[in-house]
C-alpha cells in the first residue's frame, strides 16, 4: 500500500468563523467577539474545531472520493486564529478491503503548533455506518 497524503494551506478569516457560527448555531462568543474573546485565556477569537474539520474532511473527499466517514477521533492542542495561515492535511495510514484509515492535522505554519489532529476511519463501502 502506498500512503498518499494531501495538504492545503488556508487563512481563516473572522468572517467565516461568523459565518460558520451562524451555520452551525454555535455562537460561543470565544468564536464570534473579539472583545469577549481578549479578556480569555486565548486573547483573540479562536475557531471552531468542526469548522476545522470541515477542511480536513474536504481533504478525505479528495483522497478517496465517495469514502463514507465511520468514525472521527479529534483533539485540538491548541488554538487556531483568524488570520494565521495553516496547513490542512490529511494521509492514508492503512486500507484494509474497504476500510481506510487516515492521520488528519491542521497546524500554524509561524511555528508548526499542532492545532488539531486525529484518525479518521472512513469505507468504501455503500451505505456504511
Amino acid at each position: 500500500m502506498s500512503r498518499q497524503r494531501i495538504e492545503t494551506d488556508r487563512t481563516l478569516s473572522q468572517q467565516e468563523f461568523d459565518a460558520f457560527a451562524r451555520l452551525s448555531g454555535d455562537d460561543n462568543p470565544i468564536h464570534v467577539d473579539p472583545a469577549f474573546a481578549a479578556t480569555s485565556r486565548f486573547g483573540r477569537t479562536v475557531a471552531h474545531g468542526m469548522l476545522l474539520y470541515a477542511v480536513i474532511r474536504g481533504l478525505l473527499d479528495q483522497l478517496r472520493p465517495g469514502a463514507k466517514q465511520v468514525t472521527q477521533n479529534l483533539m485540538f492542542p491548541a488554538p487556531t486564529f483568524a488570520g494565521e495561515a495553516m496547513r490542512f492535511s490529511a494521509q492514508i495510514e492503512a486500507e484494509q478491503g474497504d476500510d481506510i484509515v487516515a492521520s488528519v492535522s491542521c497546524k500554524r505554519l509561524s511555528d508548526n503548533v499542532v492545532t488539531c489532529s486525529g484518525t479518521t476511519r472512513m469505507s468504501l463501502q455503500p451505505g456504511s455506518k
